[in-house]
C-alpha cells in the first residue's frame, strides 16, 4: 500500500479478510454462498480499505497473515459509471501492487469466456440492463440465430454474453468470484416487492446463472443491503464489519466542526447571509494561502463555495446571488463558476456563464470556486475543498442539506491542521432556516444520515465566533502548555519491527538520520545474532523439524481388511524450506527476514555457491520463526530502538512542517502501550456563544476572563455545568492564579488526553481544566483540575488512567486533581501526584469508595 492505514482501517481490513477466507473455504468445500457488509461513515476511506483487501487477496499480506487466493476474481459493481471510474482511480492511487492492467472497465466489446484471476472488473447497472450489448441474446425468449447444427449464435457475432462469463467463472473450480457492491444500499428495493433487480439477480442468481459465491457490500448506510440479503434464498451471512465512527473522527480524516449560520430573527436575510458566506470563503482562502506559505507548500488549497439552489431554480435570481458574491469579493474571477445540475449542460445565470462539470472532477478542478448545485450531488462524490455552503433550499429540505454536507466533511489534506479550528471546519449558511428548524439539521448531522454513525467527536455549532490567543497571557504560560505530555491510545495491531522500519524511513527522508533503514536493520541483525547463541538448542531442534518432513503411509490388507500406518521421514525440498521461511518472515517482518538472510549468506564461507548460502540462511530464519521467545525479544529490541530515536530526535521533529510531524505522531501511536505526544498551541478556536435552557429559551453563555483563548473583548464563552463553575471559581480565587485552559473535549492536537482501559479497550479521557499559577519563587506551575463524577460505569477506569499518567508525569505538575461532589454537597479531591492516593485508586473496587476514604481531601480554596 502507498498509504499507511489508520488503526481503524487496519482493524476493518483484518476483519474483512477473515470473512473472505471463511467465505472462500465454505464455497469450495460445500458450495455455500456467503455475504457480509462493511459499513463506515462518509470519509472513512472505504476505497482505501478495499484496496488493502484486494491487494492482500491477490498478492497475500504479511501484515495481515493472509495467503493469496491465486484464483481470485473481483467484480466491482455500482449503479454509476462515473463512480466506478472514481473508485478505479482511487484503488490505483492507494495500492502499489494493483496496476492499470489489473483494473478492467468492462466495455460493450468485452467477450471473454470467463474472467481472468488477479483482476478487478468494473461493472455498472447499465451494462447489465436488457438492452446492453453485453447482455443481448442471453435470455431464452430473446431472438438469437440458430445454425443447422442447433447451436445459438448471439447478436453482434458475440460468442458469450456477460452473464455467460459470470456463470463460467463461478463454475470454474480453480476460480473464486467475489462481488464488491459499492454503495451497497442502492439497487436493493426490489426484494421488498418480490421483484428482482439487477443487483439481486447478481447476488441470488436467476435461471441457469448461479448467484455469485462471495458478496461484500460497502456503504455508509447498509441497512437496506443487510435486510435484502436476508431474503435471498441459499445465501448465508458472515458477521458484518462495522467501523467505529468515533475512531474515524479521531483520525483527522474528517472535519471536526460543522458551523451552521442562521438568522437570529424572522425576515428575508438571503443577501446578508450570502455576503457572510462569501466573506467566510475569502477568509478561509486567505488562511489556506498563509498556511501553505508557512509550511513551504508548493500549492495552497483553493476552497470553494457550494451554492445550493431549489430544484426549479430561477436563473435570473441565481444571477443576482452571483452578483452579490462578486460585489462582496471583487477579486474573485467570474470564470470560476460551474454547475453540477442533473441536466449535464452549460447554464447561464444573468450575465454569468456556468459550464457543467462532472461531480467527480470538481476536487481536482481548482479553477472552480463557486459550484452551483441542486440536491445532494451524487452518492459517492466528495469534495474536501468545498468548505462553505450557502443553501437557498426551503426549511423543509433539511435532508437534502445534510446529504450535501455529507459530501463536504473530508479534510482537504487528509489530516487535521494543528491548532487551527478554522481549517478543520465546514460552514453552512441557511438563510431560510431559524434556530428551531436548524435543530433538525443538527440532529441529522449528529445522529446519522449521510454522515453515518452517532456523530461522537463532531461538533455542530450554530452562529459560532472565532477565539484567538489571549494577548494578556504571557509567553511563559503558552510554553508551559506546550510542554505538558498528552497521550495516544495504544494500537492493538502494532508490530514493533514494522514500526521501527517506518520510523527509520521517515528519519532518512527528513534528513534527520541518513541511512536510518540500514542502521535499524544492522541493529536488528545484531540482536538476532545474539539470540541465535542464547537459544541455540531450541533453534537446532526447530531447524531439524524444518529439514525433515514426517508422514505416515496407510496400509490396508484387502483380505484381512486390517489397516496399519507406517511412519516415514523424508528430507525437505526447497519448496518446503521456502514455505517455512515465508511463515517466519511474516513473524519478524519480510524486509528484516530478507536483509538478515543476506547478512547470514554473506558470512557463510562454507557454502559452495551463493544459492546454497541463501538456502542455508532461509533455513536458519525459518527455524528462528519457530522459537516464540525470539520474536518477543526481537520486538522488545525494536521498540527500545524506536523509543530511543524518537527521544533523540524529538526537538528536530518538532521543527518539521505539520504534515511531517503528523507522520511521527502516527508512528508514536503505533505502540501496544500508551505513548506520549506533544500538545500543539491553538491558533484559532470556534466557540458557541449561546445555549438553550431546558424550557427551550435561548440564552447567552456566561463569559470568563483569563482563558488562553478569547474573543475581541478578551473573554471566553463557556458552557459549564454548575459543578464545573464552582470548581473553576475556586481555582481562579487561589493565590497566584494566572490563567486557565478549557481542555477541548474532542480529539485534536491541542487537547490533552490521558489513556485508560475499560473492558479491555483502550480509550482516552480529557480532563476539564488546566490551570496555571505563579508560586512564591516566581516560577510557573500547571495543575490538572478535573471535576469527576463517581456514578458512571467508567468512573473508576478513568481515575486509574489518571493515576497511571501521574505515576509517570507527576513532576510536570503541581497538582493532578480529580474532584467529585459528595452526597453531602461538598467536594472531595484526589491529588494523583501523591503516591498514597495513586495506590488507593489503583487497588480500590469503586470510585465512590476511594472518594469516601481517608486519602481524599476536602476541596477548598
Amino acid at each position: 500500500m502507498k498509504f499507511t492505514l489508520k488503526d481503524y482501517q487496519e482493524e476493518a481490513v483484518a476483519d474483512v479478510l477473515v470473512n473472505l477466507r471463511k467465505a472462500r473455504k465454505r464455497w469450495h468445500e460445500d458450495q455455500d454462498k456467503q455475504a457480509f457488509s462493511l459499513t463506515a461513515t462518509t470519509g472513512a476511506g472505504k476505497t482505501v480499505m478495499a484496496a488493502a483487501v484486494i491487494e492482500a487477496l491477490f498478492h497475500g499480506s504479511a501484515d495481515f497473515e493472509f495467503e493469496p487466493d491465486r484464483g481470485a476474481v473481483v467484480i466491482w459493481f455500482s449503479d454509476d459509471p462515473s463512480l466506478n471510474e472514481q473508485s478505479k482511480y482511487r484503488l490505483m492511487e492507494a495500492s502499489d501492487k494493483l496496476t492499470v492492467s489489473d483494473l478492467v472497465t468492462v466495455e460493450s466489446s468485452f467477450g471473454r469466456e470467463r474472467f481472468e484471476p488477479g483482476k478487478v472488473y468494473f461493472l455498472n447497472t447499465q451494462k447489465l440492463s436488457r438492452n446492453s450489448l453485453l447482455v443481448r441474446g442471453h435470455d431464452d425468449d430473446e431472438n438469437a440465430i440458430v445454425t443447422d447444427d442447433g447451436r445459438r449464435l448471439l447478436p453482434d457475432a458475440r460468442s458469450h454474453t456477460i452473464w455467460d462469463t459470470i456463470q463460467n467463472t463461478i463454475e470454474d473450480p480453480e476460480l473464486t468470484l467475489y462481488l464488491v457492491l459499492d454503495e451497497a444500499h442502492r439497487g436493493m428495493r426490489g426484494t421488498a416487492t418480490g421483484r428482482q433487480t439487477i443487483v439481486t439477480r447478481l447476488i441470488g442468481g436467476q435461471g441457469r446463472v448461479p448467484g455469485i459465491p462471495v458478496v461484500w457490500g460497502i456503504s455508509a448506510t447498509v441497512e437496506r443491503f443487510d435486510n435484502a440479503i436476508r431474503d435471498i434464498p441459499g445465501l448465508s451471512t458472515l458477521p458484518n464489519v462495522v467501523v467505529d465512527s468515533k475512531k474515524v473522527q479521531d483520525s483527522g480524516l474528517l472535519k471536526d466542526t460543522i458551523n451552521l449560520d442562521v438568522p437570529e430573527e424572522s425576515g428575508d436575510f438571503s443577501t446578508v447571509l450570502l455576503r457572510r458566506g462569501t466573506a467566510k470563503l475569502r477568509e478561509i482562502s486567505k488562511a489556506w494561502t498563509n498556511y501553505a506559505k508557512l509550511q513551504d507548500a508548493h500549492k495552497a488549497i483553493k476552497p470553494l463555495m457550494v451554492l445550493q439552489v431549489p430544484n426549479s431554480p430561477d436563473h435570473d435570481e441565481i444571477g443576482l446571488w452571483l452578483q452579490t458574491i462578486f460585489h462582496e469579493w471583487p477579486e474573485l474571477d467570474p470564470s470560476s463558476i460551474a454547475n453540477v445540475f442533473g441536466e449535464h449542460k452549460n447554464e447561464g445565470f444573468g450575465p454569468y456563464a456556468a459550464p457543467y462539470i462532472a461531480p467527480e472532477r470538481v476536487q481536482e478542478a481548482d479553477w472552480v470556486r463557486i459550484l452551483i448545485a441542486k440536491d445532494a450531488i451524487s452518492t459517492g462524490w466528495d469534495c474536501p475543498r468545498a468548505e462553505v455552503m450557502v443553501s437557498f433550499r426551503a426549511a423543509s429540505d433539511d435532508t437534502h442539506i445534510t446529504q450535501l454536507l455529507g459530501r463536504m466533511v473530508r479534510t482537504p489534506l487528509a489530516r487535521r491542521i494543528p491548532g487551527n479550528e478554522l481549517l478543520n471546519s465546514v460552514d453552512c449558511l441557511l438563510p431560510h432556516f431559524n434556530r428551531k428548524t436548524v435543530e433538525r439539521v443538527v440532529d441529522l448531522l449528529i445522529h446519522g444520515g449521510e454522515l453515518g454513525g452517532d456523530g461522537t467527536g463532531r461538533r455542530v455549532l450554530i452562529n459560532p465566533v472565532d477565539m484567538l490567543p489571549n494577548p494578556n497571557i504571557s509567553e511563559a504560560v503558552w510554553q508551559k502548555l506546550e510542554s505538558l505530555p498528552s497521550q495516544s491510545p495504544p494500537k492493538r495491531q502494532a508490530k514493533p519491527v514494522k514500526r521501527l522500519t517506518i520510523l527509520a524511513h521517515r528519519l532518512a527522508v527528513d534528513g534527520l538520520l541518513p541511512d536510518a533503514g540500514k542502521e535499524a536493520h544492522r541493529r536488528m541483525h545484531s540482536v538476532l545474532d545474539g539470540l541465535a547463541v542464547t537459544y541455540s538448542a531450541q533453534i537446532q531442534e526447530a531447524r531439524d523439524s524444518v529439514l525433515q518432513v514426517e508422514g505416515a503411509t496407510l496400509v490396508a490388507d484387502v483380505y484381512t481388511q486390517q489397516r496399519s500406518f507406517n511412519d516415514f521421514v523424508e528430507d525437505a525440498d526447497f519448496a518446503v524450506i521456502d514455505d517455512a521461511y515465508r511463515r517466519a518472515s511474516r513473524a519478524i517482518s519480510p524486509d528484516l527476514a530478507k536483509t538478515y538472510s543476506e547478512h547470514l549468506a554473506a558470512k557463510n564461507e562454507d557454502a559452495e555457491d551463493d544459492e546454497e548460502a541463501l538456502i542455508e540462511a532461509h533455513t536458519h530464519v525459518a527455524a528462528l520463526g519457530l522459537v516464540p521467545d525470539i520474536k518477543a525479544k526481537l520486538d522488545a529490541a525494536a521498540d527500545e530502538l524506536a523509543e530511543q530515536w524518537l527521544t533523540q530526535y524529538r526537538v528536530a521533529i518538532k521543527s518539521l512542517k505539520d504534515d511531517r510531524q503528523d507522520a511521527y505522531r502516527d508512528i508514536r501511536a503505533m505502540s501496544t502501550d500508551p505513548m506520549d505526544i506533544d500538545l500543539v498551541r491553538p491558533k484559532v478556536w470556534q466557540q458557541q456563544t449561546k445555549a438553550k435552557n431546558p424550557d427551550g429559551q435561548t440564552v447567552d453563555l456566561p463569559k470568563y476572563e483569563n482563558h488562553l483563548m478569547c474573543d475581541s473583548d478578551g473573554l471566553f464563552p463557556g458552557d459549564l455545568n454548575a459543578d464545573e463553575v464552582s470548581v473553576l471559581t475556586t481555582e481562579m480565587n487561589r493565590t497566584g492564579f494566572v490563567a486557565w485552559y478549557r481542555n477541548p473535549p474532542v480529539t485534536n492536537q491541542q487537547s490533552l488526553g490521558i489513556s485508560y482501559e475499560i473492558d479491555g479497550v483502550a480509550k482516552i479521557v480529557r480532563p476539564d481544566f488546566i490551570c496555571f499559577s505563579e508560586i512564591a519563587d516566581g516560577s510557573l506551575v500547571a495543575d490538572i483540575v478535573d471535576p469527576h463524577g463517581t456514578y458512571l460505569s467508567d468512573a473508576l477506569p478513568k481515575l486509574q488512567g489518571l493515576a497511571r499518567y501521574a505515576e509517570k508525569h507527576a513532576g510536570m505538575y503541581r497538582r493532578i486533581d480529580s474532584i467529585a461532589k459528595m452526597p453531602s454537597g461538598n467536594f472531595k479531591v484526589l491529588d494523583m501526584t501523591e503516591a498514597s492516593v495513586r495506590d488507593a485508586v489503583l487497588t480500590t473496587s469503586s470510585a465512590r469508595n476511594v472518594f469516601a476514604s481517608p486519602v481524599a481531601s476536602d476541596f477548598t480554596g
